[in-house]
C-alpha cells in the first residue's frame, strides 16, 4: 500500500519520539538516582535500545520505512534509493520526534534528575560523548557503529523472506542488530549512530533548567552527526554497488 508523504512522516515522528522515549529511558534507568533499576549495567541500555529500535519498526516499517534517523535516510538518497525531495522533511520531523520523545522522558524521570549530581550522567541521558574525551575516537566509533548498522539493516531489509512479506522477522533482526551494536560499539561513545538522536535531546539538555545540569558539550556535537552520516553514506553505497 501506499502512503500519502503527510502519513509517512508522522510515522517518521512518532517512531522517532518512542525510540528516544524507549532507548534514552533504558540509559536514565541505569544512571539516575534512585530508580528501580539504577546501575543495573550496560546490558539493560543495550536490551532497552534494540527494543526502542524494534518496536517502531513493527509499527511503521510498512508505512514509512521506519528510517528514524537522519544518516539512513541521507545514505539512501545518496545511493538513489529515496527521492533527495523528501529528505528534508524526512529529517525534520525526526529531530522533532527526538526533541519531544526526550521532554516526556524528563517528565517521567523529574525527580531522578533532581537527585542525581553527577552531570555527566545527566547529560548521558540525552546525547552522547567519547570516554576519553577523543573527537578522533568518538568520530571513528561512530562511522563505523552505523556503517554497521546500515550495511546490516540494508542486507535484512533486502533478504528473499523481507521480499516476499516476512517483514516481521526483518524488523526484529533490524532490532537484534542495534542491540549487538550498542553491546559491542557502546563502551567509547555511548553510542548515537544517528543524528536526530543525539542532537534533538542535546538541544533539550541545553535549554531545560535542569538541577544538576553541567555542560551540553557542543564542542563535540557534530561528532554524532557528521561520523553518522559519512557512515550511512559509504554503507549504502557499498551495499548498493556489491549486491542490487
Amino acid at each position: 500500500m501506499d502512503y500519502s508523504l503527510t502519513t509517512r512522516l508522522a510515522a517518521e515522528f512518532f517512531g522517532t519520539a518512542i525510540m528516544v522515549i524507549l532507548g534514552n529511558g533504558s540509559v536514565a534507568t541505569v544512571d539516575l538516582e534512585r530508580t528501580k533499576g539504577s546501575n543495573s549495567g550496560w546490558i539493560v541500555i543495550a536490551v532497552g535500545y534494540g527494543f526502542a529500535v524494534m518496536i517502531p519498526a513493527l509499527m511503521f516499517g510498512s508505512i514509512s520505512g521506519n528510517q528514524i534517523n537522519p544518516a539512513v535516510t541521507v545514505g539512501l538518497a545518496f545511493s538513489g534509493l529515496f527521492p533527495w525531495k523528501e529528505v528534508l522533511p524526512y529529517i525534520l520531523v525526526q529531530l522533532v520526534g527526538a526533541i519531544i520523545g526526550q521532554l516526556i522522558l524528563f517528565a517521567c524521570f523529574k525527580p531522578h534528575y533532581d537527585l542525581t549530581t553527577d552531570t555527566n550522567r545527566v547529560l548521558g541521558t540525552f546525547a552522547t560523548t567519547d570516554a576519553t574525551k577523543s573527537k578522533v575516537n568518538g568520530f571513528i566509533n561512530e562511522f563505523f557503529g552505523t556503517f554497521v548498522l546500515i550495511f546490516g539493516a540494508l542486507g535484512i531489509s533486502n533478504a528473499p523472506t523481507f521480499a516476499k512479506g516476512n517483514q516481521m522477522s526483518g524488523f526484529i533482526g533490524i532490532g537484534l542488530l542495534v542491540m549487538v551494536i550498542v553491546a559491542s560499539f557502546g563502551g567509547p561513545t555511548g553510542p548515537a549512530l544517528n543524528p536526530a538522536r543525539d542532537l534533538g535531546p542535546r538541544l533539550v539538555h541545553q535549554f531545560l533548567p535542569l538541577k544538576h545540569k553541567g555542560s551540553s558539550q557542543w564542542e563535540y556535537s557534530w561528532v554524532p552527526v557528521a561520523a553518522p552520516l559519512l557512515g550511512g553514506i559509504c554503507a549504502a553505497a557499498l551495499f548498493k554497488a556489491v549486491f542490487l
